[in-house]
This record gives structure tokens, C-alpha cells and sequence, in this order.
């Protein structure tokens, strides 16, 4: 009989034990949502002349270029190029040799160093200011 309250009174305690939770869960950190960050460059090129613009991503995404503005003629045709920067050069990833005002190059784009890059191609007649405005993570 004892050896029977024994077993019940050991049988009734892991059943207990077994009941038994911690409801306090592990903390979670936030996920962070990405911040977009633009950037506008802006200059001038001359006939047959170029200019290029560097900038850093933080973290991948997709990444905007657009060429804002060209004047004073806005129907102005000039090359436009996205591409990467390795310290020296523009290497094109996405481009548009008859690109006019309000043109888009959209890419994904990792984290690092990337450029854009605006010239003349021959189709210019005076000199032209841009802005270029870029959209990235």
C-alpha cells in the first residue's frame, strides 16, 4: 500500500512538474524597417563633354535613377548610366544612350558603391545642366 501512495504521489508530481511552463518568451528585437534615401546631383556638360556621380547604399533594394532635368532644352538627348563604381570607373549595369528628361533606370542594387553618369553623345547643341536624382536603401 505505501509502495502504491509512493508511486501515485511520484506519478501525480511529474504530472505537475509536466504542467508547468515558462510564459515569459524569450525578448525579440524589432525588425527595422529600411529608411529610402535620395540623393540629387546636379552639374553642367559640355559638347562631347560627361560627368559622373558616386554614392554608397547601406543595404540592398531597389535603386531609382532618374534624370530629373535637363536645360535649357529639356528634349536634350544624352546617354544616362546606373552602374557600379570601383574607385575609378563607372561600370554600367543598366544605361540608355537616347535618354531625355524624366527618364527612370531602375535596378536591385547589394549594399556598396554604385554611380550614375550623364554625357554627351554627339546629339547635344549647348552646353547642358542636369539634375539627377537617386532613390536607394
Amino acid at each position: 500500500m505505501i509502495r502504491m501512495i509512493s508511486f501515485s504521489a511520484l506519478i501525480l508530481a511529474g504530472a505537475a512538474a509536466a504542467g508547468c511552463s515558462d510564459d515569459n518568451a524569450p525578448p525579440t528585437t524589432p525588425i527595422e524597417t529600411p529608411v529610402q534615401i535620395s540623393e540629387s546631383f546636379q552639374g553642367s556638360i559640355n559638347l562631347n563633354g560627361a560627368a559622373t556621380h558616386t554614392f554608397a547604399t547601406e543595404r540592398a533594394g531597389q535603386a531609382t535613377a532618374t534624370l530629373t532635368t535637363l536645360s535649357p532644352d529639356s528634349a536634350a538627348i544624352v546617354s544616362f548610366v546606373f552602374g557600379t563604381w570601383n574607385g575609378q570607373y563607372c561600370q554600367a549595369i543598366l544605361w540608355k544612350d537616347d535618354a531625355t528628361q524624366a527618364q527612370n533606370l531602375v535596378g536591385n542594387a547589394s549594399q556598396g558603391s554604385f554611380c550614375v553618369r550623364v554625357a554627351d553623345i554627339g546629339r547635344l547643341t549647348a552646353p547642358t545642366d542636369y539634375v539627377i536624382t537617386v532613390s536607394h536603401f
